[in-house]
């Protein structure tokens, strides 16, 4: 399988409806407005969050806040949005380091876990409240989880087989998938533990032998 293609204009999500023409300013406009969401949720709480909290914190007014989102539970589901945008950049641009195939999955594993220490506020936050989310979106988030994992089942299946990487079956790429995608996430929704004791750094470094030991 060929490396995972990535669009290089920015979309707006149409699941979430905009009355913003310009994809590329929804985009900026939209992070903004989930990044200071997510520290409001985390502060105060999902219910007790209100969408002018939310406008103030983004510096926006509410008419214009709703142009970009109609509910806060858009905003749930565009912060995993969010973080799967960030694997894929981040995994893509893994794989273009080097041609060692080990190396490259090393990287691939690195630059996903800088990415959940990055958004590990966004991470801890889909854990908290994705249970309050309408059947709908609940669904969908799921299958963000699993769009995430397959990014990793991607990368691997690229490297199967070649320059003296193993050849892996359906069964370990996708158990080694779903290992990466787990242990990167879980700096982020167990850091209350976790990074009391590790570095990120630290961290990486085990996680990715451990992540190898189950390959080689």
């Amino acid at each position: 399988m060929g490396r995972i293609k990535k669009s290089k204009t920015p979309t707006a999500d149409i699941e979430v409806p905009t009355q913003i023409k310009n994809p590329e300013l929804v985009r900026e406009r939209r992070r903004q407005i989930i990044d200071s969401t997510v520290n409001l949720f985390i502060e105060h709480g999902y219910h007790k969050t209100t969408t002018r909290m939310i406008a103030k914190a983004a510096n926006f007014s509410i008419g214009s806040l709703y142009e970009y989102v109609s509910s806060k539970e858009d905003l749930l589901y565009l912060v995993c949005k969010t973080i799967h945008e960030e694997v894929q950049d981040a995994v893509e641009k893994a794989l273009l380091i080097t041609d060692k195939q080990e190396e490259r999955l090393a990287e691939v594993i690195r630059q996903y876990f800088y990415v959940c220490d990055k958004m590990g506020d966004h991470i801890l936050m889909m854990y908290q409240v994705t249970q309050f989310l309408p059947e709908k979106w609940q669904i969908r988030v799921l299958e963000n989880e699993l769009n995430i994992t397959d990014i990793f089942i991607n990368a691997l299946s690229s490297l199967s087989g070649k320059n003296n990487f193993p050849t892996l079956d359906g069964k370990i790429l996708n158990l080694v998938g779903h290992n990466i995608s787990v242990l990167g996430q879980m700096w982020g929704f167990r850091r209350w533990h976790v990074q009391r004791n590790f570095t990120i750094e630290e961290y990486i470094k085990i996680q990715t032998d451990f992540i190898l030991g189950l390959i080689f």
